[in-house]
């Protein structure tokens, strides 16, 4: 392994800007400082006039394997979060089969080992019937527990009022939820099918999936976490309304009940079905203008707590079928980073946020240990930033396996110089240095 001193970079770091040296050895920071000199080999990585930050934590992605690895792969799909400044991530349980025992569990493990470049951690996931092996989950070598209170991919749509109540009283791990109530969503899609038949168009998907689809079950998840005191958090925030089920009077590290938002609902709104159609078409769906406002609200007075990709990889023959039939998700790890740092450029968030929402607080959120911050004696995962060099998205160019994006064509204005993980180069101006450093993220549960 070798250690490298970055020498002159724009630090940002807990809410902090400074110019500074950051070594690492032996796979981790030794030292922060003005000016660092070192009377042994290192290679130098000139950061002048770039930002360095803490690599980002992704608290939800789909990266597909196994069983659906036509769609992207564990090692595909790190290559993308590594090309994209993200270092950390936590998959969700929702591949084939379903990691729904202890057995599956480990066996996406075996997989990370063998083959991720970023760091990694894998949610185990609840179903009706699995009660028991969710209960003999590790909370120090897992991140969560996954709860889809909407469909999803097999047998993992929790609608069982004794399961719900089980799980959120005798888990005592970080419960992580889908929400988006089913009922609802499926006597909608049935008016929808009456009018249309196999001709529904995209504009109706934020219909179909509706605000009040998401705020019917996110606040019963809310209700159940608060009656009997458990830790949860609430992924992707579609909607304004769900934003009132949050507090903000309270600091991070003490809450129990969190919320996410992810690069899609922040970016667009339901004026880009027009020209995007099924390739912003997500679960929980993409809604007005005014939700996106609101979600942004909510992000910068802390009401919402990190923000994440929900990358979610699928092909082009797939994504080009008429809505009825084509899958919701999409790709983002490779461009979530870029596509924050942009909303800097106007003035919506401030690179210390970002690197807050994106670093610091999925860290604290999930208390993983030595990640997240740019500190003495932390696993140097470190991204370099360039702001003076823009970024061009091309479907051609893109890493992810399924070889699109929703940001195809669009120019950002910053691109991501270096990655490090655990003081491995994997990433060097835009070259994928395919070592596989990755290592399992561990949590101070």
């Amino acid at each position: 392994m070798k250690d490298y001193l970055i020498k002159g970079g724009t630090i940002v770091n807990e809410g902090k800007t400074f110019v500074g040296d950051i070594l690492l050895r032996n796979g981790i920071i030794e030292k922060i400082s003005a000016n660092i000199t070192v009377p042994y080999e290192v290679e130098e990585i000139n950061a002048l006039g770039k930002y360095v930050i803490p690599g980002c934590i992704d608290d939800q992605v789909h990266f597909r394997e196994p069983g659906l690895t036509h769609k992207g792969t564990i090692y595909s799909e790190s290559r993308a979060a590594v090309a994209g400044g993200i270092t950390s991530y936590m998959e969700m349980p929702n591949t084939v089969p379903n990691a729904l025992t202890q057995d599956l569990l480990a066996d996406k493990y075996t997989i990370a080992s063998q083959s991720s470049l970023a760091n990694y951690s894998f949610f185990m996931g609840a179903s009706n019937e699995n009660l028991e092996e969710v209960l003999k989950t590790d909370a120090k070598n897992v991140c969560g527990v996954k709860v889809f209170m909407g469909s999803s991919t097999g047998n993992m749509l929790v609608d069982n009022e004794k399961t719900l109540a089980d799980l959120f009283s005798k888990v005592p791990l970080l419960i992580a939820t889908h929400c988006e109530d089913e009922a609802t969503i499926r006597a909608n899609l049935a008016a929808f099918e009456l009018r249309y038949g196999k001709e529904i168009p995209i504009e109706a998907h934020p219909q179909i999936r509706s605000v009040d689809a998401c705020y019917l079950s996110s606040s019963l998840a809310v209700r159940l976490a608060k009656k009997y005191g458990s830790r949860l958090h609430v992924l992707h925030i579609s909607s304004a309304k769900e934003t009132s089920l949050f507090d903000n009077s309270i600091p991070l590290e003490k809450k129990l009940i969190t919320a996410e938002a992810c690069i899609h609902h922040l970016w667009f709104s339901d004026e880009d079905y027009a020209t995007k159609g099924n390739w912003i078409k997500w679960n929980p769906a993409i809604k007005s203008a005014t939700d996106r406002d609101e979600i942004w609200k909510a992000v910068l007075d802390n009401r919402i707590d990190v923000i994440a990709s929900d990358h979610a990889p699928h092909t082009i023959s797939e994504k080009t079928n008429k809505y009825a039939s084509a899958p919701s998700g999409g790709p983002l790890v490779e461009h979530a980073l870029l596509a924050m740092l942009e909303k800097t450029i106007e003035g919506k968030i401030t690179i210390e946020r970002v690197v807050e929402k994106m670093a610091h607080a999925p860290a604290t959120l999930f208390r993983i240990n030595n990640r997240g911050f740019l500190r003495e004696g932390y696993a140097a995962d470190v991204v370099i930033v360039d702001p003076n060099t823009k970024k061009t998205v091309s479907n051609e160019t893109v890493l992810y396996q399924c070889s699109w994006s929703p940001f195809d064509g669009h120019i950002f204005s910053h691109s991501i110089s270096q990655t490090f993980i655990n003081g491995n180069l994997v990433f060097n101006q835009g070259q994928i240095i395919d070592v596989c450093p990755g290592k399992r993220l561990t949590f101070n549960n």
